[in-house]
């Protein structure tokens, strides 16, 4: 064990005895002395025994600031073990879109009871975000933010700022708006500070505001915010008015969230999360995909059945089938992989596209050349047919273009349909490219017999 494991045992088995013994203040002190992740990792070595004594110690406002640091399963699991009032006070104390993501993952008579219990202020704050469909800029952003008027002095902004500050979750960025509160220009905290109290804010205020709708995509909104190098991006209506904020922590969520999405689909499984632990609930996601991969895989069966008579003259060319169709979804695998990269992060503009699939294809030409010729020297050395050698060489050549393109352009034209490119998934391309290898080794095979018998 590593010297800083030691210590954090150490800091936790300190943290158990006091509540072993019930000595209240001592764990208070020591427990709120260390960061608010540390708190929470305590809380996940513990037992529920402990976690609900912890919280008769605690109270939601404390509870808050590390119930934010847990993630979304582990949210559910602990609110699960509280007593509704006080769950509900937590939710309150937490910011707004936290408290939202939570209540998100809950059931509607939960959400219900939760808001009913809450003071008015901070229920009404929160349903306004949960109107919000969900995975867009508007149920990711926070209302707790500090805006000021355009005509207002700098004065008057430190002075709005000092009294609103503790409640907001950001204050690097403070956006301006017009009379109608109308997001108008933004201003840094560091221009504020360094101005004179009696310069008008429209005068020093940036203009040129980066801003985004408030049903926008979440993945579009983490792209400009990467973009744009932004630390908090407004979020705005129709008619420009500002309704809320995305700050940096928040797209870090959804990064991550897309990021694991696009991977289980890639892996040809829907969203396979750790809550759902149970076999049945893990094969229930899994199976879609695989049905359909079952019956693709069928008729690449089907197809070679059509090869029948070919095969019993040449035997032979059985022995070439996976390496045919391996080398196939393998490169087509690699392409999916590259162009869903691209089209996430913003690479690959449809300016951008057609240069995409002339430099994928250049790509399988060379591989596919390279491949070629190897396994052309290989099986005439292997089996000192020069013929069977070119035939298995030329149509892997061929295999390795066509399955490059295809990896390129099913993942693009679904990009075209407003469709998740990532449901091209790596299985999905696999077996598609097993058909078309199959198809134009038999193919060339049948028609090239003369010179293998």
């Amino acid at each position: 064990m590593s010297h800083p494991e030691q210590e954090q045992q150490k800091l936790y088995d300190d943290l158990i005895k006091p509540l072993e013994n019930e000595q209240i203040e001592d764990f208070r002190e020591l427990f709120l002395d260390i960061h608010p992740y540390d708190q929470a990792q305590f809380f996940l070595t513990v037992e529920s025994e402990v976690r609900l004594r912890v919280y008769t110690y605690l109270s939601p406002t404390e509870m808050a600031e590390i119930f934010e640091n847990f993630e979304i399963e582990e949210q559910e699991t602990f609110i699960s073990e509280m007593e509704p009032r006080y769950a509900a006070q937590m939710l309150a104390e937490m910011y707004a879109d936290d408290a939202v993501d939570v209540l998100n993952e809950l059931e509607a008579e939960q959400i219900a009871s939760y808001l009913t219990i809450m003071d008015d202020d901070a229920a009404k704050e929160i349903k306004e975000l949960l109107h919000y469909e969900e995975k867009t800029a508007g149920s990711i952003m926070t209302t707790e933010f500090v805006a000021i008027r355009a005509h207002q002095t700098v004065k008057r902004a430190m002075q709005i700022l000092r009294q609103e500050a503790p409640d907001a979750e950001t204050i690097y960025y403070i956006f301006v708006v017009d009379h109608q509160k109308r997001l108008a220009g933004v201003i840094s905290l560091r221009d504020i500070i360094i101005a004179d109290e009696d310069t008008v804010i429209e005068e020093i205020m940036n203009e040129r505001v980066v801003s985004v709708s408030v049903g926008e995509d979440q993945e579009n909104a983490a792209r400009i915010m990467k973009d744009y190098d932004l630390l908090a991006l407004p979020v705005v209506d129709f008619q420009n008015h500002l309704l809320g904020i995305i700050t940096v922590d928040d797209i870090v969520d959804v990064i991550d969230e897309e990021a694991s999405e696009d991977y289980s689909r890639l892996a040809g499984i829907s969203d396979d999360r750790t809550s759902d632990r149970g076999p049945f609930s893990a094969a229930r996601k899994r199976l879609p995909w695989l049905i359909i991969l079952l019956f693709l895989g069928m008729m690449t069966a089907s197809l070679i059945g059509r090869f029948e008579d070919t095969l019993d003259k040449v035997a032979i060319l059985a022995v070439f089938i996976p390496l045919i169709a391996g080398m196939a979804g393998n490169t087509g695998t690699q392409a999916l992989a590259v162009v869903v990269r691209g089209i996430a992060t913003g690479d690959y503009n449809d300016s951008k596209k057609m240069n995409l699939v002339a430099r994928e294809a250049g790509t399988g030409l060379i591989i596919g050349l390279v491949c070629g010729v190897v396994v052309c020297l290989v099986v005439y050395l292997w089996q000192g047919s020069i013929f069977l050698g070119m035939l298995v060489g030329f149509s892997l050549l061929c295999t390795l273009i066509v399955a490059t393109l295809a990896g390129a352009l099913v993942p693009l034209f679904m990009h075209k349909l407003n469709i998740d490119p990532a449901v091209a998934s790596g299985p999905f391309i696999t077996t598609i490219n097993d058909m078309i290898s199959i198809l134009i080794y038999f193919g060339m095979a049948t028609v090239f017999m003369s010179y293998l018998l």
